[in-house]
């Protein structure tokens, strides 16, 4: 019943107080036309259209809501029907224009990810950049919007997020017993022990590490902390605002004296929106964000580091010149990446290698092994290299993305896996052009991601605005329905025996992953030793490894640090599971045909299915081709079911991580016992009681019980999908059969509201005719103009 009720949501609302609430105000025209500056003229021409075609919609439903409210506002009592009828009007008045897409920057300390975006919304030292060390200390978001200034929001951790990271960092600086030279001198270098001295230190002041947690608690810190937990800065200009963020969200060095009051509350940044107004580079509904590589010590800081890489529907995974060809933290970020498109939303992957300037010419001449033809300049040996690492990195890309993902995932059709920029030649375009850069090429990409968002989204809005407003103009025409409508029995038939075989479809798509499940299960328990073993040794021992790993276990396996790799021990372990089950898990929730494992084709051809019996119905009713009568229940089932596949899209994260949240739950006393360990010998020990913890859960069945709650959140996925559809189209089907229950009662004549959504919707044919007729003669004359000068050679 838990994820049924998720549905609930996800519907129309329910009849309540709200049924009389006034809709949102429409977006003036002056600011809508300010969210194109970011698009060439023929983009912005579609744009305007589909935002022309939005605006009227919405105009049309909010004077079909006003119309009904008036008719039934003084009744005693309100029929179903129409209670209904005006929950959904209300609902899609208020459904937001565009969701954001959120574009993911992933990368390693100093990958550039910072210049990448300076660049692309053209403002040179915007964010704070370094060649030497990490910069952005936490998750930065950058967007436009329709504001006159720009602006920052600094959100902070909560008083109780920050007291349950204090307990934790008191814990790791307390020392029980005395500790040998050699241990005390291992402690003090002990990576978690430097940053939660620091991070004490920056807060309260020097000396704070040496105080207990209820001493803290009484402390006062050195920042100024308001209130309401977030701190607005606002600017006229870019560069103002730079200056004011630039102490917040820049890492700073721990031998600082004399920090400022910004600086003081680092420790206590959540995370920071940044608005710029009216960009002519990024449009309005991108939000780009830098994500640092490994998450966060603080539990709310690491879950949404984690959520933020899931909601992003496009992660490009950053990476300098120097250090493309691999590494550990850079398979890392990749595997992370991947994942995020098996749990979230991410449906595009792709490599950007930054820094391509960077060339040392003699050494590369050397070295080169391709081509016959003489490089003359450095401009030649850079634009050679990017192509032969685009050709080296898209092949290893697309491989290790095919190992993991369906074969027809979305992402391995891309024209683009691979891009090769440089931020520094952007500004200074000695040896590269503008376009050469590449900048130009991630700013399109950006565009063209936005514009079919909206064609799509405009599209269904309008689609299914028309089919409420065929239902309103039905409801005074009921008494013409005909009887396969007023006596619907063999039409519930219809749809008993499509949900039941929707059930059998649905069990068939899950079973695909009960092999694998079993082989990965039986992997990781021959591997699990071994891994964990790996996980549990440093090169230098256990030389400033004892905290670190009493931090892993106060996190119940799970340690990031802006400095080391992300220790995760139950994703370790379970990796062998993972490694079995990922492409027949991509495969359930990918979209594509209706065959094999893949659930959603298969309840779009449910809906499909549904949709053609109403046709056959009308048809044999002796309907017209385009008769409203069958038309809004066509439009209604797509309307019902349209929700679907978000629901399956949200739910497949908890089903995805169900495997390593179970083995934490079964491990988490050995990490509770391991975490109280203190004195001699102290990180042997801490050691020793995992890997017995794990043994012990390992025998007596740690695995298969993760094995069967993932199959579990499976099952819990079918039975919200069936209650969905089985409540939805029953109601549906009450609504169309009921005339006589009361259901209905004599409406405002909505007739000149039917006609201008009719309208409407045939409108969305001769925009995406005008769109196709543009991009032809856009691509005509870009044939017919002369190519852009280059800089002079070197």
């Amino acid at each position: 019943m838990e994820e049924t009720e998720d549905f609930v949501g996800q519907g129309p609302h329910p009849v309540d107080d709200d049924l009389f609430k006034e809709p949102m105000k429409k977006r003036r025209r002056s600011d809508r036309d300010q969210r194109f500056r970011a698009f060439p003229s023929v983009e912005q021409s579609a744009l305007k259209e589909y935002e022309k075609l939005e605006s009227r919609t919405r105009r049309v439903l909010s004077n079909t809501y006003q119309k009904l409210i008036h008719s039934v506002f003084l009744d005693d009592s309100i029929p179903n029907g129409v209670k209904y009828l005006i929950n959904r009007l209300l609902a899609l008045i208020e459904k937001p224009s565009l969701d954001p897409i959120y574009i993911g920057l992933f990368g390693s300390t100093g990958a550039g990810k910072s210049s990448l975006i300076n660049a692309i919304i053209q403002q040179a030292m915007f964010l704070p950049v370094s060649g030497e060390s990490i910069c952005t200390s936490c998750i930065v978001q950058v967007s436009s919007g329709c504001c006159e200034q720009y602006e920052a929001k600094i959100h902070l951790l909560s008083d109780q997020e920050w007291k349950e990271e204090l307990k934790n960092l008191t814990k790791l600086l307390h020392r029980t017993e005395e500790l040998d030279r050699e241990e005390a001198d291992a402690w003090d270098r002990d990576d978690a022990v430097e940053e939660a001295i620091w991070k004490l230190q920056m807060l309260y002041g020097n000396g704070a590490e040496r105080k207990n947690y209820e001493e803290l608690l009484r402390a006062k810190p050195k920042g100024k902390i308001p209130t309401s937990r977030i701190i607005t800065l606002k600017a006229e200009e870019a560069e103002e605002l730079s200056v004011k963020l630039d102490p917040y969200i820049r890492t700073h060095r721990r031998d600082l004296d004399g920090e400022s009051a910004e600086t003081q509350i680092w420790p206590l940044i959540k995370h920071v929106e940044v608005t710029l107004p009216k960009s002519e580079m990024i449009p309005e509904g991108v939000v780009l964000v830098d994500i640092p590589g490994t998450g966060d010590f603080n539990s709310k800081r690491d879950e949404m580091w984690k959520k933020t890489i899931d909601k992003c529907s496009v992660i490009w995974l950053i990476s300098d010149i120097e250090r493309v060809s691999g590494g550990r933290a850079h398979e890392d970020l990749l595997n992370e990446s991947i994942k995020a498109c098996q749990r979230g939303f991410c449906r595009d992957i792709a490599l950007v290698v930054t820094k391509t300037d960077k060339l040392h010419l003699l050494e590369y001449l050397r070295e080169r092994k391709v081509g016959n033809q003489a490089i003359q300049s450095q401009r030649e040996a850079v634009l050679e290299r990017n192509e032969v690492i685009k050709l080296q990195r898209n092949g290893i890309l697309k491989e290790k993305l095919k190992r993991k993902l369906p074969a027809d995932s979305k992402v391995l059709e891309a024209s683009d896996l691979v891009y090769t920029v440089s931020a520094q030649e952007y500004w200074q375009q000695a040896l590269l052009t503008e376009e050469e850069t590449e900048i130009p090429k991630l700013r399109g990409y950006i565009r063209k991601r936005l514009l079919d968002k909206k064609r799509r989204m405009v599209t269904k809005y309008v689609t299914e605005a028309f089919g409420l407003l065929l239902l309103t103009d039905s409801f005074n025409c009921m008494e013409n329905l005909p009887n396969e409508f007023l006596h619907m029995s063999g039409l519930r038939r219809f749809v008993e025996e499509k949900i039941q075989l929707l059930e059998k479809v649905i069990d068939q798509c899950f079973a695909h992953i009960k092999q694998p499940l079993q082989e990965g299960v039986r992997n990781a328990k021959a591997s699990y030793r071994r891994i964990l073993g790996t996980c549990l040794v440093r090169s230098r021992g256990n030389q400033g490894f004892h905290q670190t790993l009493k931090a892993v276990c106060l996190k119940n396996g799970i340690y990031a640090s802006r400095t080391l790799a992300r220790i995760d021990l139950n994703e370790a372990i379970t990796q062998p599971i993972y490694d079995q089950i990922d492409p027949v898990f991509g495969g359930i929730f990918r979209a594509g045909k209706p065959t094999g494992s893949a659930l959603l084709p298969h309840v779009e051809a449910f809906k499909h299915s549904l949709q053609e019996k109403m046709m056959e119905i009308g048809i044999r009713s002796g309907w017209k081709y385009d008769s409203y009568k069958k038309s809004f229940l066509i439009q209604e089932i797509s309307a019902i079911l349209g929700g679907l596949e978000d629901y399956i899209l949200r739910k497949k994260r908890r089903i995805y991580e169900s495997l390593t949240t179970s083995v934490q739950s079964d491990l988490k006393p050995c990490y509770e016992e391991a975490a109280q360990i203190a004195g001699k010998k102290a990180c042997e020990r801490m050691k020793d009681v995992i890997r017995r913890g794990v043994d012990r859960q390992v025998a007596e069945g740690m695995f298969e019980r993760a094995q069967e709650r993932m199959q579990h959140q499976f099952q819990q996925l079918k039975n919200g999908i069936t209650e969905k559809v089985k409540g939805s189209i029953a109601t549906m089907l009450t609504l169309a059969s009921s005339q006589g229950d009361g259901l209905y009662k004599e409406l405002a004549d909505v007739k000149s509201e039917y006609k201008e959504m009719e309208k409407l919707h045939r409108g969305l044919r001769e925009v995406a005719e005008n769109a196709v007729l543009r991009r032809g003669m856009q691509d005509f004359l870009l044939k017919m103009s002369p190519s852009k000068v280059v800089p002079p050679k070197s």
